[in-house]
């Protein structure tokens, strides 16, 4: 999967996803949705190192503006108007993710004298955590690839807003939690449970950006992350990560991908390691089995399952790093016989890719109805590598 990279189909998908959704040509109404732009920046950076057409990076750096300026300030329809951080126009040009970015989900937020309604709540605007931590991890992308800081700054401002907002410590005195999604001032919960990935996610999202600030010296903002990872590798301590769901099997591939590049820094990077990947084995084995890859298109989602070959892809590389460097895991170490395990499973996300790539099964209302979403995944599977990077 990693070596299907810059083909026609992945530029036509990311061109046909800046056309749709206001980006290229400029809509003075764009579409953004903060998860799939954040897939969309990586794809857009993978094209461009590929190719060395400028093009595609100027679409991932005017990707990133209209984000800012659009998630980062208040929706049209809200009588609140500027940036959600609360800074003067000037301000949150210089800081546009200093009060986090909004999902650009179509209804407005739950307001406070409005009931909880778990299915309109999908709908409804507001902030996630995961999907902060996807748009830091572009942001890091952005900074490695352009030489430009900034965009590790305005990542690095984006980890400590959403960690002060999201973690919380229980009224019982107890280890912090997290909260599932908050109002777009961060002012308030809107879901009180936590995502069962959230912390991993935030943990391992913290390292990254640490790393690439002191690899910064002097660079964009201090870089000190280090009370937000210790709150994060509590929350983490314990955590239950098995899931038979495709894109979370992925993200959680995705995550260790990345950890796996954090070794042989430290043993608690390993050990980390042959957790999730133990987690990943397990989810797997179940998902596997319960005939989801068998059913029509019309009774699939394809983003979820596009989340898990992007995943994959992450195998391969690790598999590949072991055999450069077959002792990089240690000798008592699981990962390789775990690694070696998963690459049974790398024809599944071959097979998800032909799938979606048939035409036909891109007539289903299924792929039609999260037709923006679906088209970015399948590019980022195509084309995975900056995804990937760290």
């Amino acid at each position: 999967m990693e070596g299907e990279t810059d083909t026609p189909v992945v530029r036509d998908l990311m061109q046909d996803f800046a056309a749709g959704t206001g980006l290229d040509p400029v809509s003075p109404h764009p579409h953004r949705y903060l998860w799939t732009d954040a897939f969309a920046v990586c794809t857009y950076l993978q094209i461009f190192r590929q190719s060395g057409d400028a093009r595609y990076r100027d679409l991932a750096l005017r990707l990133v503006d209209q984000v800012h300026h659009t998630l980062g300030r208040h929706r049209e329809d809200d009588p609140r108007q500027g940036w959600i951080s609360g800074l003067s126009d000037g301000e949150g040009w210089l800081h546009p993710t200093a009060g986090g970015l909004r999902i650009g989900k179509p209804l407005p937020e739950r307001r406070t004298d409005e009931p909880p309604d778990e299915r309109r709540e999908w709908e409804q605007d507001g902030q996630y955590y995961h999907y902060l931590t996807r748009w830091m991890h572009a942001l890091n992308r952005v900074a490695a690839v352009t030489r430009d800081p900034v965009y590790l700054r305005w990542a690095l401002e984006l980890a400590r807003a959403a960690h002060a907002a999201f973690t919380y410590q229980p009224s019982d005195g107890g280890q912090k939690r997290m909260y599932w999604k908050m109002s777009i001032d961060l002012s308030r919960p809107l879901v009180r449970s936590m995502g069962q990935h959230d912390a991993l996610d935030g943990y391992v999202t913290y390292h990254l950006l640490q790393s690439a600030a002191v690899r910064w010296g002097d660079g964009p903002t201090p870089p000190d992350l280090r009370r937000e990872i210790r709150d994060l590798a509590g929350i983490c301590r314990g955590g239950a990560w098995v899931t038979e769901d495709p894109l979370g099997i992925g993200g959680l591939l995705s995550d260790a991908a990345w950890i796996s590049r954090m070794i042989p820094a430290e043993d608690r990077y390993r050990n980390l390691l042959e957790h999730v990947l133990e987690a990943v084995l397990t989810g797997l084995g179940i998902f596997s089995e319960s005939g989801c890859l068998q059913l029509p298109a019309g009774q699939r989602l394809a983003f979820r399952e596009l989340g898990l070959a992007i995943g994959l892809a992450g195998v391969e590389r690790m598999h590949a790093g072991m055999r450069t460097n077959p002792g990089q895991y240690g000798r008592d170490s699981t990962i390789p016989h775990q690694l070696r395990s998963l690459t049974a499973y790398l024809p599944m996300g071959r097979a998800i890719l032909q799938f979606w790539l048939d035409d036909k099964h891109r007539e289903a209302r299924t792929w039609t109805d999260h037709r923006e979403i679906n088209m970015v995944m399948l590019a980022t599977a195509l084309a995975p590598g900056d995804y990937l990077s760290i």
